[in-house]
């Protein structure tokens, strides 16, 4: 039976090795932080990590997970309305609320459930759901599983969120949805002129926070504290699996009606299990943490901009960025790889990013800068884009 099809995906997978995108996967086998080692014994200091505080291997964090799986036990066995919600779960999206400024909040398996799992039980074919073109894969599937009426605006462009606001005038409710910074670019969506849009047009607005909590904002709170938004956004999604400690989770956040439905209503939070005890107790950590002080996030925003400005000055194309994403133009697949490479061999970590990850023709190598990194690992890391960019014509 299964030889014909074998047969298919070899040729598929031939394809896509030909083509220059089939994607390696490294292995490292050290904890995730800023100096890692990968298996064939080579250390290297790693920038293409989510971990944008530095928090994956911070002492407080490791010592609150192995408190509570030596109090609360390793995993839940259940789902949160059998027998699998503790008293850790409600306080931790207690916490997250308080985070964002809004009523409740709900937790995930991971923001790509966050964002599976909240249009369904809100929407329908009488409703509107407004996309940026840019957003993340699991809001583009999460779209499709919601019978509501699609339609998609090009990134950041108003005059077509407009258009689309126009035109969706003839559905019962409309929601507008947006990536809070674009996860290969490293822009920071125009939240402000999206709830101006939203206002005039009467639509609701969600923002998937993932790459914006914890970077973007006087203290990294996100968007709502970047454009001073707060009662303007309806929905947050979000990841505990980056700025926020960088394990897994996801949480879903806004409105107490809305929240409730989705604890009714939202299949991945009903028939998923509910989150360990170790994640749960250091995501409370993470937050805790946050709350006492913003050293962190100012230090990770010092190593942006100093990275930035001395890539540009070397003469690299960087995308315009807000957040702690810097996007290194290459626009050519293959020439990706190479360039990430020869980096490697130079003892830095980083990865090129190619179709069907971006468009056609802008393969980059993303670079996200940590509260974790030093001076001097920004340094080696500008050194070695440097000699690679010249050997490669580059720069």
């Amino acid at each position: 039976m299964y030889g014909n099809f074998q047969n298919h995906l070899a040729v598929e997978l031939a394809a896509i090795e030909q083509a220059g995108l089939y994607k390696h996967e490294r292995i490292i086998v050290t904890p995730q932080q800023a100096a890692i080692k990968v298996q064939a014994g080579q250390e290297a200091l790693n920038f293409c990590a989510n971990n944008y505080l530095g928090l994956s291997n911070h002492p407080q964090v490791i010592r609150a997970a192995q408190e509570a799986m030596n109090e609360r036990g390793y995993g839940m066995s259940s789902v949160r309305f059998i027998c699998g919600t503790q008293d850790l779960h409600k306080e931790l999206e207690a916490a997250i609320s308080r985070y964002f400024r809004t009523d409740d909040a709900i937790l995930y398996a991971a923001c790509f459930d966050a964002n599976g799992g909240v249009f369904e039980p809100l929407f329908d074919e009488h409703d509107a759901i407004i996309s940026d073109a840019l957003n993340h894969a699991s809001i583009i599937d999460g779209v499709r599983l919601c019978k509501a009426q699609r339609y998609r605006y090009a990134n950041a462009d108003m005059d077509e969120l407009e258009n689309c606001l126009k035109t969706a005038q003839a559905q019962r409710y409309r929601i507008i949805v947006t990536d809070g910074v674009f996860s290969m670019d490293g822009n920071v969506a125009p939240v402000d002129k999206i709830c101006a849009l939203a206002e005039k047009y009467h639509a609701l607005v969600m923002v998937d926070e993932s790459h914006s909590a914890g970077v973007v904002g006087k203290t990294g709170r996100g968007v709502s504290e970047y454009f001073d938004a707060y009662g303007k956004i309806d929905i947050y999604t979000g990841t505990l699996g980056k700025a926020f400690g960088g394990a897994i989770g996801g949480f879903t956040t806004g409105h107490k009606e809305i929240i409730a439905l989705l604890r009714q209503r939202s299949r991945p939070y009903l028939f998923s299990n509910s989150l360990p005890p170790a994640v749960v107790k250091a995501g409370l950590e993470v937050f805790k943490l946050l709350d006492e002080s913003n050293e962190l996030h100012a230090r990770q925003q010092e190593n942006v901009r100093y990275f930035r400005d001395k890539m540009q000055a070397a003469g690299f194309d960087i995308k315009p960025t807000q957040s702690a994403i810097c996007a290194v133009m290459l626009y050519d697949a293959n020439l990706s790889q190479d360039f990430a490479a020869r980096m490697l061999d130079e003892g830095i970590y980083v990865v090129g990013f190619y179709y069907p990850v971006v468009p056609k023709g802008q393969a980059r190598i993303r670079v996200q800068l940590s509260a974790a990194h030093e001076k001097a690992h920004l340094d080696k890391a500008i050194e070695a884009f440097v000699k690679v960019g010249k050997a490669l014509k580059v720069v």
